[in-house]
């Protein structure tokens, strides 16, 4: 029987720094191993993160089951507007074309919303080849365009991205989300039927991520954290987290034996390093992406993790560090508005902490409860890497993406029924 195939479209993958291409990644090799899937992946050049972090790749790949083709793009930086745009353009065009006349016959497209709008791609190709695909919502534009103040609410750009929107959602035949709020976010905005929608959380490989204790972590070793209560921060400084609570909070707690580490690059960055000068914050160090190989050291170079997200963000977009964090079973210290997913998560599994947005006395307040009950911290540390490996792995959720992909060829016709003779 002819397999099953899928081509996942992601303008990012490994071993580009943004966790959208990891997750990509590892779904492809999970879809192809595990579930039976011919899988294809269209990407880029690494191009994500800082210079140094670009290498150049093969444009065609194929590894264990997998083939990896990466189109040319300007490299530029995600966070100059006119050469992101430039970049998502010339991606689309060449996408465009490799959806038109690339193989339809037994293959479901799963678009992801890095573009944001490369799903517009399947619904043209819907109308002129019959392609049947997917959508995958990591961030949901023009919600967060207008969050961040690139574009005006209500004004053209706006009114115009819902309507390519509009096309993208309705000729998909599943749409995927991360939480319940991104699925309230899509049925409030666009004429979906919820049955079409499906939430499927991100997730970590808990094989490469595990708790190790933090004193034996050369990462602690190098930076003096070995004796210190330590909260650390590891991924992208962007503009959807919050990190003014936490800097406070530092503030507040610089005469304590406590440490605040925030690893990682983005747009928040610079900001970042520019407060923790003004501040005065000697308890508080700024660093740079880990490499990939000594990540699970970096990750576990501490007594928990901190997990932001910023007001009004959620739903448009849910932070992965979440996923990270409780693979290597360290309390989470969670900050976020109080209707928050993120904070039931954390507050009903009992795996950390949770404070609002802005509460600065009370997330010191709680960080001095941890460091004073350190056997309490340790076991909301094992309560997370539990939680993760009942709901987080990448088997767990590969497994829920291999399900809505079959129903989605299968009631296509363009897969065959499981268990159905050719």
């Amino acid at each position: 029987m002819t397999k099953p195939r899928v081509v996942l479209v992601n303008q990012y993958c490994y071993p580009d720094v943004a966790s959208t291409g990891h997750l990509i990644h590892t779904l492809a090799h999970e879809l192809a191993r595990d579930h039976g899937f011919e899988v294809e992946v269209i990407t880029t050049q690494p191009s994500y993160g800082d210079k140094d972090t670009w290498v150049d790749l093969p444009s065609v790949v194929r590894e264990d089951g997998v083939t990896f083709r990466r189109v040319w793009v300007p490299r530029v930086s995600k966070n100059i507007l006119a050469g992101r745009a430039i970049k998502d353009l010339t991606f689309l065009i060449q996408l465009q074309l490799r959806a038109l006349f690339g193989r339809q016959r037994g293959t479901v497209y799963l678009y992801t919303t890095a573009p944001p709008y490369g799903a517009f791609v399947g619904a043209v190709c819907r109308l002129l080849r019959r392609q049947t695909y997917c959508t995958l919502l990591y961030d949901s534009y023009p919600h967060l365009g207008v969050w961040v103040g690139t574009f005006r609410k209500g004004g053209l750009i706006e009114r115009v991205w819902h309507w390519v929107n509009r096309r993208m959602y309705k000729g998909a035949s599943r749409c995927i989300v991360l939480c319940k709020a991104a699925a309230r976010l899509l049925e409030s905005n666009y004429p979906i039927d919820p049955a079409k929608i499906r939430p499927i959380p991100n997730w970590a490989d808990g094989d490469k991520l595990f708790p190790i204790p933090k004193k034996d972590t050369n990462f602690a070793k190098a930076h003096g954290l070995a004796e210190t209560f330590t909260l650390l921060y590891s991924g992208n400084m962007g503009l959807y987290y919050e990190f003014d609570t936490v800097l406070k909070a530092a503030e507040i707690l610089k005469d304590e034996p406590f440490r605040l580490v925030l690893v990682g690059g983005g747009g928040k960055k610079a900001w970042c390093e520019e407060q923790v000068r003004q501040r005065g914050l000697t308890n508080t160090i700024v660093l740079p992406y880990q490499p990939f190989e000594t990540l699970n050291d970096s990750l576990n170079a501490c007594d928990a993790s901190l997990v932001t997200i910023a007001k009004g963000i959620e739903g448009i977009s849910f932070p992965s560090k979440l996923y990270t964090s409780l693979a290597v079973g360290k309390a989470i210290v969670a900050i976020s508005e109080p209707n928050s997913e993120l904070r039931d998560i954390v507050t009903d599994s009992s795996c950390g902490v949770w404070a609002e947005l802005g509460d600065a006395e009370g997330l010191a307040e709680l960080l001095r409860g941890m460091m004073r009950d350190p056997a309490r911290t340790e076991s909301m540390g094992a309560a997370a890497r539990e939680l993760f490996e009942q709901r987080y792995t990448r088997q767990v959720c590969a497994a829920q993406y291999a399900a809505v992909l079959r129903e989605a060829g299968e009631q296509a016709g363009v897969f065959q029924p499981a268990g159905a003779t050719p």
